[in-house]
């Protein structure tokens, strides 16, 4: 069983990318990675999508074919928006389901910088620079130490669900679509600083009582168009010779089929082409209760000059289709991984659930969490650090070390959303308990502690190390009413798992937004002191 187990380590540590590929298989990644805007420099592809109240947030993936995609960094390393307290999860604020929806990341040639724009809360567009990578020189490939994420002045205009782009023809011509209904354009300037400021901005379309949103813009042989999304089920196409319209308006996919059952329809996301001159289209899905994942197409042009989307034989969005860029680069494939906690920063796999106290943690041959707040409540807890669970089925495996807890603290592997659960460890007094809690729960739509959760069940005492898993079937499920089911289970050795409690059936609602995550936290319930070393976190499928 040992050499079992240190061979699966091993292989997972091994880069994940097949060796001969030829197809791209629906979904493109298995995780949350919702409202995503996707372009390229080069032979490079970008992709970047909403966090929320997750920090550091915005992240970033690269792929070289469009079918395999790695982390590479966040644009927003934290969360620096206001109320400051709500960001922190402290004072007694929150933010959850706040903070970063559908933003929009560019690469401005010239300067050789990276441009992301989001709108925050309904009121201020933040804006965050990433200069001097030589993107451009390299074929659009970063070097991982060259990411240097800014903070720039803000703009006053909220910028709903925005598309940045720099003009093909002069990089100083710069725009932003947004809107929701009534569409607008907003022309934009860069200063001498690198800022940008608005210096025109007009509605370009009305949608009249439809609703519109997700915008994006693209340019092609001399035309403008405006990427569209009826939420959460179509994709319209807005054509004009000039950013200011007039437009044409064409559907591109109304609620089309595939390629996943009990998901909802691909839908918003962008457009991107390949150095050869062919396009793709990558949408998501309302998969929950993983969230919303990515789904890909090639899109073909009409000899009218409208985008059409190829689909499968059942006239539906395929399963497969075959691999758009066939290239010898690889990537670290988002999925399966070993995490040890080694080196000098987190992985860019991980987000925080809202900013950390970074005076609590730290990585030193494992991450150690210490108690950052005194509370009974996971979700007033700072300090929680969430990934994104794949699918469809996969099990999280937290290896602590409980020998520093203090009397009342509470800490382990938890399965987290708006309706939670975990396995852990409770402290009292000299006693470490391992424990399975359930009936964790937001109130939907104020996100308010409703409850802070009951012991389903416990288990031995413990002193020094404990394996805590979690294993969850993330297979969509949305719009039904089947609670997909997570077992909780723990081990004093690393080989043999004992369950523990019963198994709970995770949300299918939309309104959180973000997909279930693999967590692992320490909170304390009467004083600060204790804490925990974090040796690994093992992420299979089964």
């Amino acid at each position: 069983m040992f050499l079992h187990t240190l061979i699966t380590t091993l292989l997972l540590l091994l880069p994940r990318q097949a060796l001969s590929q030829t197809t791209l298989t629906n979904p493109v990644i298995w995780q949350d990675h919702p409202d995503l805007d996707v372009f390229r420099i080069g032979h490079t592809f970008y992709y970047s999508s909403s966090t929320f109240a997750y920090s550091p947030g915005a992240p970033l993936l690269r792929s070289f074919d469009l079918a395999n995609w790695e982390a590479v960094t966040h644009s927003v390393p934290y969360l620096n928006f206001s109320p400051a307290n709500a960001y922190n999860l402290t004072s007694g604020s929150r933010a959850y389901v706040k903070g970063i929806w559908a933003s929009t990341l560019r690469y401005r040639p010239s300067t050789d910088t990276f441009y992301w724009l989001g709108c925050i809360d309904g009121s201020k567009t933040h804006i965050w620079t990433s200069p001097g990578g030589n993107a451009r020189q390299n074929g659009g490939e970063v070097p991982p130490q060259a990411w240097n994420w800014s903070p720039r002045p803000v703009i006053s205009n909220c910028y709903y669900d925005a598309g940045l782009f720099f003009d093909d023809n002069d990089d100083s011509q710069v725009y932003v679509v947004y809107g929701n209904t009534q569409i607008r354009m907003a022309q934009l300037v860069v200063d001498q600083n690198g800022d940008l400021k608005e210096v025109r901005n007009q509605v370009v379309y009305t949608s009249g009582d439809m609703t519109l949103e997700g915008a994006r813009l693209y340019k092609r042989n001399g035309e403008y168009y405006v990427w569209v999304t009826r939420p959460a089920d179509a994709q319209f196409v807005l054509r004009g010779k000039s950013p200011w319209g007039p437009f044409e308006r064409r559907v591109l996919v109304d609620r089309i089929g595939g390629p996943l059952s009990s998901a909802g329809f691909a839908h918003q996301g962008g457009i991107v082409d390949t150095e050869d001159g062919r396009w793709f289209y990558l949408g998501f899905l309302d998969a929950y209760p993983g969230g919303r994942i990515p789904v890909a197409a090639p899109l073909t042009w009409g000899g009218d000059g409208w985008p059409i989307v190829v689909r499968d034989g059942g006239n539906g969005w395929g399963r497969t289709y075959p691999l758009p860029v066939n290239t010898t680069r690889k990537v670290n494939v988002l999925g399966p991984r070993v995490d040890e906690f080694k080196g000098g920063k987190l992985g860019p796999e991980w987000e925080w659930n809202h900013n950390p106290d970074n005076g609590k943690w730290s990585l030193s041959d494992g991450l150690v969490l210490k108690t950052a707040t005194v509370t009974g409540d996971l979700f007033a807890a700072r300090n929680t650090l969430t990934h994104r669970i794949v699918g469809p089925k996969s099990r999280g495996t937290f290896r602590i070390d409980v020998g520093a807890m203090r009397d009342g603290d509470r800490a382990g592997a938890v399965l987290f959303r708006d309706k939670a659960a975990y396995i852990g460890i409770h402290k009292t007094g000299n006693t470490a308990s391992i424990v399975m809690v359930d009936n964790l729960n937001l109130v939907e739509g104020s996100w308010t502690t409703s409850s802070t959760g009951r012991v389903a069940a416990t288990g031995p005492s413990v002193t020094g190390e404990i394996w805590l898993r979690i294993q969850a079937d993330i297979t969509p499920a949305f719009g039904t009413n089947t609670g997909r089911q997570v077992i909780f289970s723990y081990s004093t050795d690393g080989r043999t798992f004992t369950n523990l409690g019963p198994a709970f059936a995770m949300s299918n609602s939309w309104r959180y937004f973000t997909g279930y995550r693999y967590g692992v936290f320490n909170f304390a319930t009467k004083a600060l002191g204790g804490e925990v070393k974090v040796k690994s976190f093992a992420m299979e499928m089964v």
